[in-house]
């Protein structure tokens, strides 16, 4: 299991899932997309629609229909119901599926940095956990300690 924490800065979660979305299009994967609130979600839906001129990332939400069918999933619950392997959490607030995903983007700011540094230290005591710390460095995503 893999989980990469993303600590947002400049850009709010709508602005970050879309970039990595397409990343877990590209490898042929399917994204479960993770927010309590509802309203946070279909900020995320709109932007993954609207990625560039050309581009779109087709998504759904819980709720909708056709769920199976989605290559992005948006919920409030951790419920791959998509099949995805992948789920990107957005609202900062961890939690885990039934099933552990093979990899976790946890996008969190500096309203839940406590609590993402809480997740971490609790991920980094389980056996088989890598984890990876991300920030926003001059517009791009870099790694970091």
């Amino acid at each position: 299991m893999r989980v990469d924490f993303y600590q947002l800065s400049r850009d709010p979660a709508e602005a970050a899932l879309p970039l990595i979305a397409r990343n877990v299009m590209k490898v042929g994967e399917r994204l479960l997309v993770v927010a309590e609130d509802p309203q946070q979600r279909q900020r995320i839906c709109q932007a993954l629609w609207s990625l560039g001129e050309d581009t779109f990332l087709a998504n759904g939400m819980v709720g909708e229909g056709q769920e199976d069918r989605q290559p992005i999933l948006l919920s409030e619950a951790t419920e791959p119901l998509n099949g995805a392997k992948f789920m990107a959490i957005a609202d900062g607030r961890w939690r885990e599926g039934d099933t552990p995903f093979e990899r976790t983007f946890f996008l969190f700011d500096d309203a839940t940095v406590q609590h993402a540094r809480d997740t971490w230290r609790m991920l980094r005591s389980r056996e088989g956990v890598e984890h990876f710390y991300w920030k926003q460095e001059g517009g791009r995503w870099v790694q970091a300690g």
